[in-house]
């Protein structure tokens, strides 16, 4: 094999250290300790706010646009003379946007895996650096020392792409913050499928089925309602199956996301996609189905023409094989 080819087929020596960072426990014990402190924060729901649950995903990778950009802007600045002025106040403004962010980006961290959370532990303490490093800058032109701050200003920048590429590892590597339940539309196919007998669905306890390899989570309610969303968690593709049913929601095992069982919606984070969810009807001979809802070349439920059953999430019509939904 030539010497080309060896280089080529030799492990990048950076992913490398990040996939030794995701196995190195030395640092558990600290981990631990804050991911307690984080939890144990009386944010109310303001916790929901930060993980951003209104947004649609993680609000953190949007609040870091401001300090980036606030630093980033004073570091082209500080390669002209004469801009010491614009750069302080974009260096203090960028050091009073970083707290909130990293507000949101703990609040975020303290649930997730272990191997994202040591991935993301040093991603914090690079960007903690970077903060101490713009903090002396600012220091350091206030006292006239242009010099000394423009050379901690970019020293801070160094910090800041650290962090960025930590992150960015943690974002795309370790899908942090995605919605690890986006493929079940383009996985299910269309139409109606089988997940068992209603007498194998015992009232209030959720079960696990499987619809064109992917899991589904199907509960019978108590007054005959049968619900189905897809099983693992939209947040870290935690087992729903194993979770609580309550109040017609399902509280997710893991890092407690609440989904509510009619229609999917994230009632409560760190979830910050609704879980997708299926349409349920029952045969002639008592068999239980589902349909992916709002599939394309599907009519929505809400446009068929079949008058709904108040208080009921299954009807069955026997002769056409209809079915409606609240």
């Amino acid at each position: 094999m030539s010497a080309t080819r060896r280089r080529l087929l030799r492990q990048n020596r950076v992913l490398w250290l990040l996939d030794r960072l995701e196995r190195e426990p030395r640092a558990d014990a600290v981990i631990d300790t804050l991911r307690k402190g984080v939890r144990s924060l009386p944010l109310g729901r303001g916790r929901d706010l930060l993980h951003g649950r209104w947004l649609g995903h993680p609000v953190h990778p949007l609040m870091v646009q401001v300090p980036i950009g606030s630093w980033l802007s004073a570091a082209v600045l500080d390669l002209r003379p004469g801009r010491s002025r614009e750069s302080r106040l974009l260096i203090g403004f960028g050091l009073a946007a970083a707290a909130p962010a990293a507000l949101a980006g703990w609040t975020d961290w303290a649930e997730l895996h272990r191997q994202q959370q040591r991935v993301g532990l040093v991603h914090a303490l690079s960007n903690t650096v970077a903060v101490g490093l713009y903090a002396a800058s600012l220091a350091c032109r206030v006292k006239g020392r242009e010099a000394a701050g423009r050379t901690y200003g970019f020293l801070g920048m160094t910090a800041v792409g650290v962090g960025g590429m930590l992150g960015g590892h943690l974002a795309y590597r370790q899908a942090s913050g995605a919605n690890h339940a986006e493929e079940v539309p383009h996985v299910v196919s269309a139409g109606w499928h089988g997940v068992g007998t209603v007498d194998e669905l015992p009232a209030g306890r959720p079960v696990r089925r499987v619809v064109d390899d992917v899991p589904v989570l199907v509960v019978r309610e108590t007054g005959g309602q049968i619900h189905a969303l897809a099983e693992r968690c939209s947040h870290l593709a935690g087992p729903l199956a194993e979770g609580t049913v309550e109040d017609g929601c399902v509280r997710c095992p893991w890092h407690g996301s609440v989904f509510r069982l009619s229609d999917g919606w994230n009632v409560r984070g760190p979830a910050t996609a609704p879980q997708p969810s299926f349409e349920t009807r029952i045969t002639e001979g008592g068999r239980v189905e589902v349909r992916l809802r709002h599939q394309d070349g599907a009519e929505p439920a809400e446009q068929r023409r079949e008058p709904a059953v108040q208080g009921s999430g299954t009807r069955t019509d026997a002769a056409h094989g209809h079915d409606a939904r609240d």
